[in-house]
């Protein structure tokens, strides 16, 4: 039994329409970019949680939140097991590592007024994912890790005021690092009777 073996260039080359310009990297699917970028985000989180030992839901249908994420630890004083709502945003328009201690970033008022509620029953955050402008950027893969680019911020908006017609721009913390160290530290003040 002959074994096949991988064909020099890969699969496709050769096979691509000629009339084509050649290309410098794989052939990525037609998905429009805003879609991927929250798949992308959405990985990030798992990979949080999956670190943090949180457990994630998603509402359904949607009302606004992406993801319920819960933290179980018999230290939790208000529960055993502690929840807090997640929504998340992406964007390529602005560059990694925000200089200055906070970024600009503009919400509908619709998403702010349901973020910013207070007094509520589950803390909500918003997680802001920063991501290259061009997809083969998005990530890289070695035999020892997985490389995602570039960051997930998070901040709490409770309490914070609409101040614009539509939109209003919030400031997002570049030391608030969305990372599982993060996460527990939040789940943490949360299941203490806390905030975020």
């Amino acid at each position: 039994m002959a074994l096949a073996q991988p064909e020099p260039g890969g699969v496709l080359q050769g096979r691509i329409d000629p009339r084509n310009e050649p290309r410098s990297g794989p052939l990525r699917g037609t998905l429009a970019t805003t879609a991927c970028m929250e798949t992308l985000q959405v990985g990030y989180l798992h990979a949080v949680a999956a670190a943090a030992g949180c457990s994630l839901s998603q509402p359904f249908p949607d009302n606004g939140i992406d993801w319920q994420v819960s933290h179980g630890a018999p230290e939790h004083v208000v529960d055993d097991e502690v929840t807090i709502k997640v929504q998340l945003k992406a964007t390529y328009q602005i560059a990694p590592r925000p200089p200055g201690p906070t970024f600009a970033f503009t919400l509908d008022n619709e998403h702010l007024v349901k973020l910013a509620r207070t007094p509520v029953a589950v803390h909500k955050i918003l997680v802001v994912m920063l991501v290259p402008r061009e997809r083969e950027q998005w990530l890289s893969a070695g035999h020892d890790r997985l490389d995602l680019r570039h960051c997930c911020y998070w901040t709490n908006l409770a309490g914070h005021p609409v101040t614009g017609r539509r939109r209003t721009t919030v400031r997002i913390p570049t030391t608030r690092i969305f990372d599982d160290r993060a996460l527990c530290e939040i789940m943490t003040r949360v299941g203490s009777g806390g905030t975020p």
